[in-house]
């Protein structure tokens, strides 16, 4: 852990609520995308950043400094997520619409980008948020294990079907050429 970083955790230790804002301001975009990756709701995303930020600060006593901290932090985001789908699916609302996509963002993208992108959208909720702990926070198939508490096989194995539904449907909309063929 960079040393800045263990100094910020232990100013927020010892009540230091700047600190602990800088913290929520270098993860709070991290934060809200694995809330959101879960979630697929803005709005509940949002509220659930808000509450894995305020849950870390509550239990920060007990993050072993030792460990990774963005691995403990999305740990809390994906658990205070899922709870939140939990209570979600308990109230049986209505299905929530598909997260949004600006659409000057899709106009200047790249064809490519904007194909992988819908096709990790497609994805079923336990591979997408593989797939973008992976590939956009970078986290190793251990991490992920831990984060998500499952068997770092199962992280393998959805990590490659992932990767196998990327593709066919990548091949499918032919944005890419099927090899097989």
């Amino acid at each position: 852990m960079p040393a800045e970083e263990l100094e910020l955790i232990q100013r927020s230790l010892n009540g230091d609520l700047e600190a602990w804002g800088e913290i929520v301001a270098r993860y709070k975009e991290a934060v809200f995308a694995v809330a959101l990756s879960i979630l697929r709701n803005r709005a509940d995303a949002e509220d659930a950043t808000q509450d894995a930020f305020l849950r870390a600060y509550e239990n920060l006593r007990r993050y072993d400094l030792s460990r990774k901290f963005s691995t403990w932090l999305f740990t809390v985001a994906a658990n205070v997520a899922k709870n939140a789908l939990r209570k979600r699916r308990r109230a049986k609302d209505p299905p929530v619409e598909e997260v949004a996509r600006d659409p000057a963002e899709e106009v200047h993208a790249d064809l490519r980008l904007a194909a992988v992108r819908r096709a990790v959208q497609a994805l079923p909720p336990d591979y997408r948020t593989l797939v973008f702990l992976y590939y956009w926070h970078g986290l190793g198939v251990a991490e992920i294990a831990e984060v998500l508490r499952i068997p770092e096989g199962t992280v393998k194995t959805r990590l490659f079907r992932a990767r196998a539904m990327i593709r066919a449907r990548l091949v499918e909309e032919g944005v890419i050429p099927d090899a097989v063929g």
